[in-house]
Order: structure tokens, then C-alpha cells, then sequence
């Protein structure tokens, strides 16, 4: 299996943490001397994990940006992206599941990720079309979510999204057109949500295969909030919904 990169200190922190076996090699700025770079070095050396301190221009040229904060690691794939029905199985209550059509930025993707885990979804569905992909820039955003998140990246998303129906999941998108607010819908049972690209939206097929739209209430001056905001209050509206119902 093809070794994944991972660079920023939450990606590399995240995973020396929860699978530091996975971790293969990781590379650091040679001129940095702080705090946080040694705590890192410290864990990663516990861990028995090769260390090689290089020039900061190098993890440039490596990583092809600035933004690597000093530290790369390269690890092995770990098998979240699990076939769906695997993972559904495995679900114990309703799912929460957060499904994302058209997302093209890797900063969104990450920052969905990021929440989509803080919320306890139990996993983002992409289709293959259309979509970044779960790069290296995108796993540093999410800040170790993209090592505990099941990622699914499936073929034809109208499809599987019958394929949720099938299973009971309810599947609500969001429109600024809808007619419903999303504080009307019922969040706490079986429960996919559907959230399309900032501007563009859901595509047609997509939006016309979700069971309800609802629209997020905006009170300023703004017309709509990126996707990855948005996911955000959606999923923690479901979360808040469950906690009421549980008591």
C-alpha cells in the first residue's frame, strides 16, 4: 500500500498518537528549536520513529507549499474508506452521515472533515467526479480528522443515496431556496446530510434525490455560509437534537 504524506503539527501529532506504528518517517525543520517541535521529536523518538531534520527549503520542495509549519510525516494508509455497507453494519443507533457533492477545495474538505468529527458524524460520502480528494493539504486542515473519519469515495452518488433511502436514511439537503429552516426538521433518527458547493449548490440529480431541503436562516447581511461552516451547524443542530431526545 502506497505511503500517505501528512505535514502540519496536527496531522503528524494526530497520528503518532492513535497509529504511530503507521508512521514510517518524518522529516523537520532543522532550524526549528522551539517547544512544540521538540515535544514532537520527543513523541515521535518514544515511539521509535525515524527523525530527520532537513532544510527548510527542502520540506517546501517535498510538500510543494510554505505551510507545512516545519513538519512532514510519511505513513501508511489506514483503512477508514471502508465499502459502505461494511460500515453501516457496524453503526450502532441512527447514522449521521454528512454527504458532500461538488466540494473542489481542499481547505473545505478539510475543514468538513474537522467538523464532521467533532460533531460524531459517523462518516463523509463523496462521489469520485467532481470532487478534490483527500490530499495531503486537506488532511492538514482537518487537523487529524481525516485519520478518525471514515472517508467513502463512491461512483455514482444519485445511486448511493437510493441505496441510503433503501436502508431508512433519511436524506436532507440544503437550498437556500427551501421552503422548510432547518430548525423544523427532524434530525434524530437515520439521517444523511446532503451539502452542496458554495455558489453552485448540490447538483440537479442530487438535489432532487434527497427526501427533504431545508434552508439555514440567515439574519445579516451575508446570502449563504461556506460549506464547511454550514456543515458545521447543520451536524451539531442533528447532534443537539439527539442529546434533547436521549434525555
Amino acid at each position: 500500500m502506497k505511503n500517505k504524506m501528512l505535514f502540519g503539527f496536527h496531522a503528524v501529532t494526530s497520528r503518532l498518537r492513535h497509529e504511530a506504528q503507521s508512521v514510517e518517517e518524518i522529516f523537520v525543520d532543522a532550524e526549528r528549536n522551539d517547544a512544540r517541535m521538540k515535544a514532537l521529536i520527543a513523541n515521535a523518538k518514544e515511539a521509535g520513529v525515524r527523525v530527520m531534520p532537513v532544510e527548510p527549503s527542502r520540506l517546501d520542495k517535498i510538500t510543494g507549499t510554505r505551510r507545512h509549519q516545519g513538519v512532514i510525516a510519511f505513513a501508511s494508509q489506514l483503512a477508514l474508506a471502508r465499502n459502505l455497507d461494511e460500515l453501516l453494519d457496524a453503526i450502532e443507533g441512527p447514522p449521521l452521515l454528512l454527504i458532500l457533492d461538488g466540494i473542489t477545495d481542499p481547505h473545505n474538505l478539510g475543514a468538513c472533515l474537522r467538523v464532521a468529527d467533532g460533531a460524531g458524524a459517523h462518516a463523509v460520502i463523496v462521489p469520485k467526479d467532481r470532487a478534490v480528494g483527500l490530499n495531503a493539504t486537506a488532511a492538514k486542515v482537518a487537523s487529524g480528522a481525516a485519520e478518525s473519519v471514515p472517508y467513502i469515495t463512491v461512483t455514482n452518488l444519485a445511486r448511493t443515496m437510493r441505496d441510503l433511502k433503501d436502508r431508512g436514511i433519511w436524506l436532507i439537503g440544503t437550498s437556500d431556496d427551501a421552503e422548510k429552516g432547518l430548525y423544523e426538521g427532524d434530525f434524530t433518527g437515520p439521517t444523511a446530510l446532503v451539502m452542496g458547493s458554495e455558489g453552485e449548490g448540490m447538483r440537479r440529480l442530487t438535489r432532487e434525490t434527497c427526501d427533504l431541503l431545508v434552508n439555514i436562516p440567515m439574519f445579516g447581511s451575508v446570502e449563504s455560509l461556506n460549506v464547511s461552516v454550514a456543515s458545521g451547524v447543520c451536524l451539531y443542530e442533528a447532534r443537539r437534537q439527539r442529546l434533547v431526545r436521549e434525555g
